[in-house]
């Protein structure tokens, strides 16, 4: 049954992780309806308002169902947030096709298809706003995360084409390239054999004090900062761009 609700509607992917959390709760208590998707539950305090659908948006069936679950409960959506990402922290030669295909499919794939699928909804709503979750590997990167890098080196290139592209549908475009964010996705990378010789606080500290500010990020600085490119009022005329939103760890010299 559709919403006949005047409040803003967006669709955020990722819905359960760090950042995916707090971009749903921060854009639920600034009044727009939020419909989440994960392959992970989120758990019950998932806004009362809201459609959280459980599914994988790796797969393109799992895509076509999605969508057609959102279009029966909004005729348009005023926001996409593509925040879901799958991460394989292992050297280059030791990364395996299925394991690049699936990087590959989880945090680029999807978001060609959601952009196609979501399209026709954010037209309808006359002025709509896509933003992607990229990261600062897609311009500065590190050993042993070559096919994370990637997908998102490929989703800030995305990023500028859709912009071109919807322009004329009144659809803007942008990407969130985060630094070092302290989320599940993080902590989980620092735990794998890619850094080795401390504990997880150590290392924690070792990427704070990379930044300018000497301290990782939070999730909720993240959903911040996604809220500001979603709002049309706040950010009309920003489109096709990349923010960086890191400490001011790539401002910084790597031989200082």
């Amino acid at each position: 049954m559709k919403q006949s609700d005047s409040r803003r509607i967006i669709m955020v992917t990722g819905a359960s992780g760090g950042i995916g959390r707090a971009t749903v709760h921060l854009l639920a208590a600034s009044d727009w309806r939020v419909i989440g998707v994960d392959r992970a539950a989120f758990g019950a305090n998932f806004p009362e308002d809201g459609l959280f659908i459980q599914s994988d948006i790796s797969e393109p069936a799992s895509l076509e169902a999605i969508f057609a679950q959102v279009s029966a409960f909004s005729g348009h959506l005023d926001g996409l947030v593509n925040n879901a990402a799958l991460q394989v922290a292992k050297p280059l030669l030791q990364t395996s096709v299925a394991e690049w295909d699936a990087v590959m499919e989880s945090n680029l794939r999807s978001v060609f298809l959601s952009a196609k699928l979501a399209h026709p909804l954010l037209k309808a709503a006359g002025s709509a706003s896509i933003v992607n979750v990229s990261s600062v590997h897609a311009v500065q990167t590190s050993a042993n995360i070559a096919a994370y890098a990637a997908s998102k080196g490929g989703l800030l290139a995305l990023t500028r084409a859709m912009a071109i592209e919807f322009a004329g549908d009144n659809i803007r475009v942008n990407a969130i390239l985060p630094g070092a964010v302290d989320t599940p996705m993080l902590r989980a990378g620092l735990e794998r054999d890619h850094v080795q010789g401390q504990d997880i606080h150590a290392r924690l500290e070792n990427l704070a004090s990379k930044t300018v500010n000497g301290r990782v990020g939070t999730p909720q600085e993240i959903a911040s900062a996604i809220l500001f490119l979603a709002d049309g009022e706040q950010s009309s005329f920003i489109t096709g761009q990349a923010l960086i939103v890191d400490g001011g760890a790539t401002a910084r010299l790597s031989t200082e």
